[in-house]
């Protein structure tokens, strides 16, 4: 299965591009939007701040192809860390930046939804989850996965949010729309659950 990974600019990619190879997969790192057209699979990593890396995905023609790939033709994408959160309608940092309105919702900060916690969250946290979804499968609740973010993405639908973090208050780990999917930690660094999350995403079956 061939797995398209965005190379826009912000983000490590060689251990994403590392995790899927060791369950099987062809990841290919995408360099230009055009890769993502014959690609089974497309992950679209990143850390950093919105605006950049919405300017990044503008700038490059990435935004008009995963409109068009992943929100018209309906090709699975699985959002990481940044990625995940540039799915949303909005983020909410220096200004407010428009993203790729994949999946409808906003990306605030940690402390404006009510942690008091140290920011960034950093480190290995929960994910709590009631099982029923593909990308959990096999995945106990409250296993452990390593975050690092300042800000969460608030999903307008609560349907649309698969799993929660406890750090102060929960806070969205993961979210779903149709067959868009976005993680807040890095499942290429969380061990085992980590693998098993990305080998559901590989074997998840678009209606």
């Amino acid at each position: 299965m061939k797995v398209a990974i965005v190379n826009y600019g912000v983000g490590n990619l060689s251990s994403v591009r590392r995790a899927f190879e060791e369950l099987g997969a062809e990841p290919v790192i995408a360099n230009h939007p055009s890769a993502l057209y014959d690609a089974n699979r497309i992950v679209l990593p990143g850390v950093g701040a919105f605006k950049e890396g919405m300017a990044h995905l503008d700038h490059g023609g990435w935004s008009e192809a995963l409109r068009e790939v992943v929100g018209e033709q309906g090709k699975p994408l699985l959002g990481i860390c940044l990625g995940m959160q540039l799915l949303a309608s909005e983020g909410h940092e220096n200004g407010v930046t428009p993203g790729l309105g994949l999946i409808p919702g906003q990306v605030r900060r940690l402390d404006e939804l009510g942690c008091t916690l140290r920011i960034p969250h950093v480190g290995w946290n929960e994910a709590c989850h009631d099982g029923s979804d593909v990308l959990f499968e096999g995945i106990p609740d409250r296993s452990d996965f390593y975050f690092v973010h300042s800000y969460a993405f608030v999903p307008e639908a609560l349907e649309h949010r698969l799993a929660t973090v406890p750090y102060g208050v929960d806070l969205t780990a993961a979210v779903r729309r149709d067959h868009v999917f976005g993680c807040q930690f890095h499942p290429e660094k969380s061990s085992k659950a980590g693998r098993r999350l990305l080998r559901n995403f590989l074997s998840y079956s678009p209606c």
